[in-house]
């Protein structure tokens, strides 16, 4: 029993959560788009790690992305290959002229595995201003973003080290809805009792969805598209359970990091999103100045914050047949930070 209540927890901020913008360099058309792996040594809790990333730059672009997914997910989150025309959120920043790059959270993908117990969402957002520290003086402009716990670190990350242009935050609001959260958290396990990760070297701090949960635990009310569901399943991954601990408490506004962000803030939540909007303890997400009104409180006035609520969609908007208008949202909004 003990064991069940401990992962429910710490699988709550799965929940609570899981990069410059400014004008194109160059028109859509004509940007030619180049892809690196980059991987960048990081120091966290003393110990060096790495983390992994995918760079992709528009020719002539001044302005990068720093994406970070939520939990579960790795950086395939934000190059979705299934119909990526509509799904893929790099695709989409890239052939308007903005550079992306999409990291894989320490203990995920492609990055160092160090003992859960090491990863907290702190942790994650100082491994992510390492990398910042790296792209620049390359890119005149530095946003991060976020999905889910994905976006706690991120704002993080913006409140700690005031490094950054300005701040995308996507699948998350400062009310979290436990009671339709605990359905979700009573289908995580251990991920190395999970086939997918049979023989890592992750340690049972590290938790993932059960087989065949996804679309009701991310994507629920959106249309259920069996490939989509499939890709995702396929490219699932973990989330270190202490990564719980400053999210709920960022998520609860124990801790101000929000109030610290002096950049412009873009919002963006699925209408569907029970985990974070609706009664009886979400956020109000029934239209854009519902949610500004409701999230503004923990924001500064230089944050400007600007909201955008995505139709017919839960948790995981990139999937969203819909997705490019939220994709379009981001473009216009990036256009008038600088």
């Amino acid at each position: 029993m003990r064991s069940l209540l401990f992962r429910r927890l710490c699988a709550t901020a799965l929940l609570a959560a899981g990069t410059g913008l400014v004008a194109p360099a160059a028109p859509a058309s004509s940007a030619t788009t180049t892809c690196e792996e980059v991987r960048v040594p990081v120091t966290v809790a003393g110990t060096a790690q790495t983390m992994y990333g995918k760079l992709c730059a528009p020719q002539g672009a001044t302005a990068v992305q720093v994406l970070i997914p939520g939990g579960t997910y790795n950086g395939s989150y934000w190059d979705i290959a299934y119909t990526p025309e509509t799904r893929s959120y790099r695709q989409s920043m890239n052939n308007a002229g903005y550079a992306t790059l999409a990291v894989d959270r320490l203990g995920t993908g492609r990055s160092s595995k160090p003992l859960s117990a090491l990863v907290t969402a702190s942790a994650q957002a100082s491994a992510v201003h390492q990398v910042i520290q790296t792209l620049r003086p390359r890119f005149a402009k530095v946003f991060v973003g976020g999905h889910s716990i994905g976006s706690a670190m991120a704002m993080i990350e913006a409140g700690t080290y005031q490094d950054v242009d300005g701040v995308i935050v996507t699948g998350m609001t400062h009310r979290m809805n436990l009671i339709t959260v605990l359905p979700v958290l009573a289908n995580m396990i251990p991920a190395p009792l999970d086939l997918k990760f049979l023989g890592s070297t992750l340690d049972l701090g590290y938790l993932t969805t059960a087989p065949g949960t996804r679309y009701r635990a991310f994507h629920n009310p959106g249309q259920n598209v069996a490939g989509a569901m499939a890709y995702d399943e396929s490219t699932k991954d973990v989330f270190a359970a202490t990564e719980a601990v400053d999210t709920i408490l960022l998520t609860n506004v124990v801790i101000p990091f929000t109030q610290r962000i002096t950049v412009p803030v873009l919002l963006v939540v699925g209408d569907g999103d029970t985990h974070f909007c609706g009664q009886p303890l979400g956020s109000d997400c029934s239209s854009a100045a519902a949610l500004r009104a409701s999230e503004a409180p923990f924001f500064s006035t230089s944050a400007r914050l600007e909201t955008y609520v995505l139709p017919g969609y839960g948790h995981s908007i990139n999937y969203a047949p819909n997705a490019p208008t939220y994709h379009q949202v981001v473009k216009d909004w990036a256009r008038t930070v600088g």
